[in-house]
């Protein structure tokens, strides 16, 4: 036969219930028993007539309290013993309750801090752009996207990765600075967790960017980000603005097969920057202009309509802007048409794309055809005959096959490509070998920092010489290795008096200034161009398909040209009869490059964006027009 419980252990179970409801439940009860001893001991005093002095209970009541919570007050009473006793009771008492009250209230104190430093509290903005993830990219995305949201009063950029709060405060305190009155917030948990992903307000966000991990699968990472933002049973109606980064081209499919109710933007990081360097490689200068395109330091691209150029031609409104460049169309039916035939027609519901300071510089003034010198704009089209170029590329990465792929796309038949690295690529040559048409492919293994296997290698006979960022070592590692080669292939320029140029990857931008002392013609800072296109796209989703068509080796793509091949050099010559100049050649002149201002780091080593066609310039030959040409 069962015994019945104890009052004691009835008391205890009530405590242990007490207990498991929290420090709400606690405060409660102690302050309901503070109240009860310090009424209960003002009754006392009040009806027994224990105190010395007549006092209302209302009197009896504040006094009963004192005592309870300052236990020194107890130092002062005088009159009867029974009243001593009782203030002396209520008064020890205080200790134990109150205290306890106390105690409890710190330690819920202290967890509530602990729980801000662990970044779990849910966000309440709208309006706001979410990161996910955490990786050395995310330091370049927020530096833009404050620039880009200087204008805006309540700017909110909110970042959410699997790392702990604080230090990813710190790091961001260190690396980013702040402009405008952008806020940037940070809170910790799994961006592959749907239930995490509510504490950054997905529902209010305008745009989300999904950084991909240094790990061995980042598009797998990425993949589950975007399936727990988009498939959540929470989700908002209207579609998610998403973009981010993909390595494995095969993977983009996955990916785009999520942004069929959404607005998903994937950069195929590998193969943009295989493309930039195959295409800087026959043309310096070019990493630069690419990047004044992408970052929001000076002009940016922007798509907007105008009313007043409808039923002109695209070649007649290339002069209509006089600070801002115009060169694309987006038609009303969605196609995206960058430096389209110049007879190509402007009708009702076309949007230009056009390159500006700000959204509200795009104005067209009417006045450029007049303000166009014929007499300088030279007739002869001089093409070059295509002759056959020597390239030397060192290191090895995933880009090296895009890269390889994409400078056959530019050079003459009869054209050689030697590749060297520390690693058995023979299978890799091969294979990519069978795609190219216009190239013989070489492969030879070697240390790519040995100063005596550089030499025999002859550099001086290549045109253009590439060298590729190791992949698999740490970033610092890798640099130092790219930093070593650049110095040998400088030292070996100046000893033997001759010139070829040099475009290098490097993965830190920090490390671009140890890089200058080596005087390569271009670096490029592969995670850089990409965070740069991210912010941008984050800001703009419209330009994916101008930045998708530039990039493109089958549509219109930059070009730096002779300037000397379009106007006369050495006499004044302002904007407007450059972009004519181009014009008659089917181009659209989007600036230049003087050669005078090469190697100043302040002057964007002498690219010019968008300048203003009112200017007058004088050219020498061995300056550049930059063009969108097919």
């Amino acid at each position: 036969m069962s015994r019945k419980p104890t009052l004691w252990q009835r008391l205890q179970y009530w405590r242990d219930e007490i207990m498991s409801y929290g420090t709400p439940a606690l405060v409660i009860v102690l302050t309901a028993a503070t109240l009860a001893l310090v009424v209960l001991t003002a009754l006392v005093v009040y009806l027994g007539h224990l105190a010395p002095d007549q006092k209302p209970f209302a009197a009896r009541l504040w006094q009963s309290l004192m005592h309870a919570i300052d236990p020194g007050t107890v130092a002062g009473d005088e009159g009867p013993a029974l009243f001593l006793g009782a203030m002396f009771f209520v008064t020890v008492g205080g200790i134990f309750i109150v205290s306890a009250l106390i105690g409890v209230l710190s330690s819920e104190l202290d967890q509530q801090l602990e729980r801000l430093r662990k970044g779990r509290s849910h966000v309440l903005e709208e309006g706001h752009i979410v990161i996910l993830g955490w990786s050395p990219q995310i330091f370049t995305i927020l530096s833009e996207l404050m620039i880009a949201n200087e204008n805006r009063p309540r700017a909110r950029i909110v970042v959410m990765a699997d790392e702990d709060k604080v230090h990813m405060e710190d790091q961001i305190r260190e690396r980013v600075e702040r402009r405008g009155k952008t806020r940037i917030i940070v809170r910790s948990g799994s961006p592959i967790e749907v239930n995490d992903l509510e504490i950054v307000n997905p529902h209010h966000a305008r745009a989300f960017i999904i950084l991909p991990p240094q790990s061995d699968d980042p598009d797998a990472y990425v993949v589950k980000s975007a399936l727990a933002l988009t498939n959540s049973p929470n989700r908002r109606s209207e579609p998610y603005h998403i973009v981010t980064q993909i390595h494995d081209a095969q993977n983009m499919d996955v990916i785009r097969l999520l942004g069929k109710n959404d607005l998903i933007h994937p950069v195929l990081g590998n193969d943009l920057i295989a493309r930039i360097m195959a295409q800087t490689a026959r043309q310096s200068g070019l990493s630069v202009v690419y990047t004044e395109l992408l970052n929001f330091e000076g002009d940016e691209i922007y798509l907007q309509e105008e009313p007043s150029l409808v039923g002109k031609t695209y070649g007649e409104a290339l002069l209509a802007y006089e600070t801002s460049t115009l060169i694309g169309l987006r038609k009303r039916d969605g196609r995206v048409l960058v430096n389209p035939p110049m007879e190509t027609l402007i009708e009702r519901g076309d949007r230009l794309f056009a390159i500006s300071a700000d959204d509200d510089t795009v104005i067209p003034d009417g006045h450029g055809a007049a303000r166009v010198d014929v007499s300088l704009i030279r007739s002869d089209r001089r093409t070059p005959r295509p002759v056959p170029e020597k390239a030397l590329i060192l290191g090895w990465n995933p880009c090296l096959a895009t890269v390889i792929r994409e400078l056959d796309s530019y050079v003459a038949t009869g054209s050689q490509v030697l590749v060297m690295a520390d690693a058995d690529l023979e299978a890799e040559i091969r294979h990519c070998e069978r795609d190219l048409r216009h190239q013989h492919l070489a492969f030879r293994r070697g240390d790519t920092t040995d100063r005596h296997t550089l030499d025999s290698l002859r550099p001086a006979e290549f045109d253009h010489i590439i060298v590729l960022s190791y992949e698999g070592l740490p970033v610092q590692e890798a640099d130092a290795r790219t930093l070593v080669t650049l110095l040998h292939l400088r030292d070996i320029a100046e000893h033997q008096k001759t010139t070829f140029s040099i475009v290098s990857e490097m993965l830190d931008l920090r490390n671009r200034q140890l890089a200058e002392v080596t005087n390569v013609d271009d670096f490029i800072v592969s995670d850089h161009l990409i965070s740069l296109m991210m912010a941008q796209l984050a800001e703009n989703p419209d330009l994916y398909a101008v930045f998708f068509t530039i990039f493109d080796p089958k549509g219109s793509e930059i070009y730096l040209k002779p300037i000397a091949d379009y106007v006369l050099t050495g006499q004044p010559v302002n904007g407007y009869t450059l972009v004519e100049a181009a014009r008659r050649r089917g181009e659209t002149a989007i600036g230049y490059r003087l050669a005078s201002e090469h190697d100043d780091a302040g002057k964007s080593y002498g690219v010019h964006i968008n300048p203003n066609k009112a200017h007058e310039v004088v050219f020498t030959p061995e300056d550049r027009i930059i063009v969108l040409a097919e």
